[in-house]
């Protein structure tokens, strides 16, 4: 299993905090680094803030080296798909070729209503990232581009310059795995991300998203999910991490109360544990997991979970 972190960005997580996990990636030889795109904290804790994702990128690939950087996943909301597409091909030249844009509608209501951000249907939602994805796609192609559609026109684009991965950054769509967000990804997409699948739900993630590909004429792409990750060198490390995680939460009970609350899609365990976990997942079909790592000032976990990388 290919292993990622992914960091809940909106929590509160510092430019010290994120140069500090950055440099645990490389240390450690974690593959990619993926932060979420919001402006409010999704656990309703407004006294946290949060630092814009594409300007942590960026600031983030010029002082590092290897890892690679993403978000996961941008709201099609948010940015005009042509400013979208320049910010993602400029993070990709200060890294030296290491971006990965994920995309999805976006969901947070609240965060659209506080910025001015208009939040459209699902219909309409989604209809907007098909379309930005068409538009992203065009300008990071060789050549001029024009397109006429619903929401944007652009009209003999040559967005230069183009990005450093040829023939562009690899494009994850997330999606929660529903029957058209997973035609939308076989059709338009290098990679399909879903979120807090159990192994069975992934099987039949991979099987829907195969037979997508196939009746689009294009091989399978790489599945990949989102999953809340706890995990200790033993079982006391386990129940110590789960006390300071129900803290952070809000959730009584300390470590009774936080895995009580833990769902079948969660993958808690000593390293061990975690590992067979993996393994059924990537039997199942799955490539890559982006570890949901909460505890973003914990960096011992960081090393336990490189060790399962493979």
């Amino acid at each position: 299993m290919r292993v990622c972190l992914m960091i809940e960005g909106q929590e509160d997580v510092t430019w010290e905090d994120w140069k500090a996990l950055a440099g645990a990636c490389e240390e450690h030889g974690i593959e990619a680094l993926f932060r979420s795109d919001h402006y409010l904290s999704v656990e309703g804790r407004h006294e946290r803030g949060s630092l814009d994702a594409w300007a942590t990128l960026a600031a983030l690939a010029a002082i590092t080296d290897t890892v690679r950087l993403g978000t996961l996943v941008s709201p099609a909301t948010f940015r005009h798909p042509s400013e979208l597409a320049k910010v993602v091909a400029t993070v990709d030249h200060v890294s030296g070729g290491r971006a990965e844009l994920g995309i999805g509608t976006g969901w947070l209501r609240a965060e659209h209503d506080a910025y001015g951000f208009p939040f459209l249907s699902q219909r309409e939602r989604r209809e907007q990232l098909e379309e930005q994805i068409t538009v992203i796609a065009g300008s990071w192609a060789a050549g001029p581009f024009s397109h006429s559609g619903e929401r944007y026109e652009i009209r003999d684009l040559d967005a230069l310059p183009k990005p450093v991965q040829r023939p562009r950054p690899n494009l994850l769509l997330g999606g929660r795995g529903g029957p058209r967000s997973i035609d939308l990804g076989a059709r338009v997409a290098d990679e399909y991300n879903t979120v807090h699948k159990t192994v069975a739900e992934i099987a039949a993630i991979r099987r829907q998203l195969d037979e997508r590909c196939a009746a689009h004429g294009r091989a399978p792409i790489p599945l990949s999910q989102m999953a809340t990750v706890l995990i200790g060198a033993d079982a006391g490390e386990v129940r110590d991490r789960a006390a300071q995680l129900a803290e952070w939460k809000g959730i009584d009970g300390g470590a009774d109360g936080l895995l009580a609350a833990a769902g079948d899609d969660w993958i808690v365990g000593t390293a061990d544990e975690v590992a067979e976990r993996f393994a059924q997942l990537a039997d199942a079909g799955l490539e890559r997991v982006m570890v949901q790592h909460l505890l973003h000032r914990d960096l011992d976990a960081i090393a336990l979970l490189a060790g399962l990388a493979r």
